[in-house]
């Protein structure tokens, strides 16, 4: 007797008598592919871990650095300039601009030194100037894809191309999450009063090749957060868990023929949607939050699926125990209209983040979640159209952005890393998204060389083959 697959098609294709000595030999490939993954990660946490959630909250699309946190005074004098050959050094555009002069466009902001530890903020931040000595600022990150899809795609899983799992799965997988009534991974994405042109791939949460029940669950703004989860109208609770009980026992009978890992997900999402039939109502209704509360994360924050009611969701899902909560806020591609397009976007960022960070800590929850802000890339210092139009805007720009972490492990109040006087290219202490990744998980008490998964004969990891590292000096 043939030991049980772990993959239907492969079960299927290892079974099949096949006529020639090809058709053979695929199946004795399939079959050892297919028993080389492993169920579940044991041995976690590594050593003792200083964050026991993080709240990644994605700004999608490509936040300005320059107007926002990366201070460059010295691009006044040379305004409306083309950018030297010497700073550009090759680095590619988008065909967006790849048409015009690459003119140097000063920032269009106010910065003002912040608190005890000094932190440049842009004035489009207001409500963020209040927590900046709780904020540790990564002003050197890097990637090397430069348009959104495979640079969200990179930032989120580790690789440009969709499949690989998200940095939510890879922490699902490896530590799973203390509460059992809730996903151990979960995505809020903006409810936007206006209609939104970019894309949210479900990839970008999703679990690649890991078994599906690793991926983030969707958070809905609507009537049903999670679709399919109400009892069918006439039918009993006492009804529901009989057929439960009853799907349950075949899945089981399945499972132990072909070892399919789908099967057992299977078994294990029906059961978790039973349960969620009860903890996600409960999650979702406000109703018991305070008028202080929602004074806190501001005017928005009372409005279903917004920014700021997902901020207030992540602290409540942080109370349940869920491991790894995601919020995703798009429109930050501001290739025009840039003091319009990118003041929106703080407007409705800005106080429910600083809401969220000052909620979080007086709760004494600071201490045990990591915060993490930012988006794919950041934005060039040459402007998009003219630049000295209220309509310029700014391209994409891999070569260097500011992200900012904050709460459990990390240093309040220190600035990393440093860009050139053009905010073109790192000029200190660079920090790639790998090590961004490797840092969040060292945080979760995780090896990120360590935590891999073995797929089509090879052990896959967040960080990949390229070198990367913990970025200890950002760890207190």
């Amino acid at each position: 007797m043939n030991e049980p697959l772990n993959q239907t098609r492969r079960y299927f294709l290892g079974q099949c008598t096949g006529v020639s000595l090809g058709a053979m030999a695929l199946g004795q490939l399939l079959a050892r592919a297919a028993t080389s993954a492993p169920a579940v990660t044991a041995g976690l946490p590594h050593f003792a871990a200083k964050a026991k959630h993080i709240i990644f909250l994605t700004q999608s699309g490509g936040p300005s650095q320059l107007e926002l946190y990366d201070y460059k005074p010295q691009l006044q004098k040379w305004a409306g300039i083309e950018i030297p050959d010497s700073v550009r050094q090759g680095q590619r555009v988008t065909t967006m601009t790849a048409n015009q002069k690459q003119l140097l466009m000063p920032g269009r902001t106010k910065f003002e030194r912040c608190g005890r530890s000094g932190a440049t903020i842009g004035e489009w931040l207001p409500h963020l100037r209040g927590v900046a000595d709780d904020l540790c600022f990564i002003k050197s990150m890097h990637s090397d894809q430069i348009n959104h899809a495979p640079a969200m795609t990179k930032f989120l899983t580790g690789h440009q191309i969709p499949g690989r799992p998200s940095m939510g799965a890879w922490a699902s997988y490896g530590l799973g999450s203390e509460n059992k009534n809730l996903p151990d991974y979960l995505v809020l994405i903006s409810k936007m009063q206006r209609p939104s042109d970019q894309p949210l791939y479900d990839h970008y949460w999703g679990s690649g090749f890991l078994p599906s029940r690793f991926q983030g669950v969707k958070l809905r703004n609507s009537r049903d957060p999670v679709l399919y989860l109400r009892d069918p109208d006439g039918l009993p609770r006492e009804l529901r868990r009989g057929m439960l009980d009853g799907l349950g026992e075949l899945n089981q009978m399945r499972l132990a023929e072909t070892g399919d890992p789908e099967i057992a997900t299977r078994i294990r999402q029906y059961e978790m949607a039973y349960r969620m039939q009860t903890s996600v109502p409960e999650l979702t209704d406000m109703s018991g939050e305070t008028e202080a509360t929602f004074e806190l994360y501001g005017p928005d924050s009372r409005r279903a699926g917004s920014y700021a009611a997902n901020c207030i969701q992540a602290r409540r899902l942080v109370e349940r125990g869920v491991r790894f909560i995601q919020l995703f806020h798009p429109d930050w591609d501001h290739h025009s209209r840039l003091p319009s397009w990118c003041v929106a976007r703080c407007r409705d960022t800005d106080q429910p983040t600083a809401g969220l960070i000052r909620d979080l800590k007086q709760r004494g929850l600071l201490d045990q979640t990591l915060v993490i802000w930012g988006g794919e890339f950041g934005r060039s210092p040459v402007g998009q159209g003219k630049w000295d139009s209220i309509e310029a805007g700014r391209d994409h720009h891999p070569r260097c952005f500011t992200m900012w972490m904050a709460g459990a492990g990390v240093k309040a109040g220190l600035t990393y890393g440093a860009t050139d006087d053009f905010s073109f290219s790192v000029a200190e202490n660079p920090v790639h998204v790998h090590d961004l990744h490797a840092t969040a998980l060292h945080l979760l008490g995780v090896d990120h060389e360590r935590l891999t998964y073995r797929h089509q004969g090879l052990d896959f990891r967040l960080t990949g083959v390229e070198p990367s590292r913990v970025v200890k000096e950002l760890l207190s």
